[in-house]
């Protein structure tokens, strides 16, 4: 591992909700997040379903603009480029996709699927990219004739290997999988996951890991950053988080994992919230069994505490 290939700085995404007629609302999905990827690394992103995890990947691979803060490639601002280098970009970085059905054409054959990449970003001739999409569908453990078929003739678990291999297809360096296994069935997710374990080492990948389950990127994370309503609670090396967990919110989903013996805690839920212009205090505070007096009043900001940890707490 090396130097920082992506940086976040102080990102923040709203959307507007209607509420009547008359009136809006503002959602903040994404709020004044900032994090560093370093090249080579497998840095994960965790917390529960409406945490904005989703939208920060968007956010980090361009698929959605921002309302404020910027993110860097390689030390260029991802939203300043011009479309020369957009698509070089689009080649460097590309995503998996949480539904492996839904983000793949209905009407495209799996090898065209596979060589869209290649197509569009002009690598090789046809004979080349026939070859390349061959070889490729053997390396995710498909059969040559997959190309010929189509998504709906595949179960999830191949399916998804498809989407692995249209995202290598263009040879990028950063792969953002967002819940790359959670649509799939339990048996087949460790398959899948050992999968992209073997491809970064073999092709040198760095790769942002989305998921909710933290036994999940327990098994493949560099550094884990959790995120909570928007904002960024905890980042600390992986192994350090599992063994001292900072933030009461981690504590709470560490708590969560099944293990024999012991029955997991079911994290209450979450809860949306609408912000407004004079709203304080710590958005975990109402679930938080160690909230103190100023987290009523005061909104933690996410700081060091040595040692590669960065926590937004008021204990620390």
């Amino acid at each position: 591992m090396s130097e920082n290939m992506l940086e976040a700085d102080r990102l923040t995404k709203h959307f507007w909700l209607k509420r009547s007629a008359l009136s809006r609302a503002k959602l903040t999905a994404v709020d004044d997040v900032s994090f560093s990827v370093r090249e080579g690394e497998t840095f994960a992103l965790v917390g529960e379903s409406g945490s904005g995890k989703t939208t920060l990947a968007m956010l980090m691979t361009r698929l959605l603009n921002p309302d404020g803060g910027t993110v860097c490639f390689e030390g260029k601002d991802v939203f300043s480029l011009d479309r020369k280098e957009l698509l070089a970009f689009r080649r460097s970085v590309q995503m998996i996709f949480q539904d492996p059905f839904a983000s793949l054409d209905p009407r495209m054959r799996v090898g065209q699927i596979v060589a869209e990449g290649m197509r569009i970003h002009r690598l090789g001739g046809r004979e080349e990219q026939r070859n390349r999409v061959g070889e490729l569908l053997h390396v995710v453990g498909l059969p040559t004739d997959a190309k010929d078929k189509f998504p709906h003739e595949f179960s999830g678990g191949q399916r998804q290997r498809i989407g692995i291999a249209r995202a290598l297809a263009v040879k990028p360096r950063l792969i953002v999988a967002d819940e790359p296994v959670s649509a799939l069935d339990v048996s087949v997710q460790a398959k899948i996951l050992n999968l992209l374990v073997e491809l970064k080492a073999k092709r040198r990948l760095t790769y942002v890991i989305i998921a909710h389950n933290m036994r999940i990127v327990g098994q493949m994370a560099d550094t884990i950053a959790v995120m909570y309503l928007g904002r960024l609670l905890e980042i600390a090396p992986a192994q350090e988080l599992f063994v001292s967990p900072m933030h009461p919110y981690t504590k709470l989903l560490l708590a969560s994992i099944p293990s024999l013996g012991r029955a997991p805690t079911q994290p209450a839920a979450v809860s949306r919230r609408l912000l407004d212009p004079g709203g304080s205090g710590c958005q975990f505070r109402e679930r938080c069994a160690e909230a103190l007096p100023l987290c009523q009043k005061t909104e933690p900001e996410l700081k060091s505490i040595g040692e590669g940890r960065l926590v937004a707490c008021h204990q620390f």
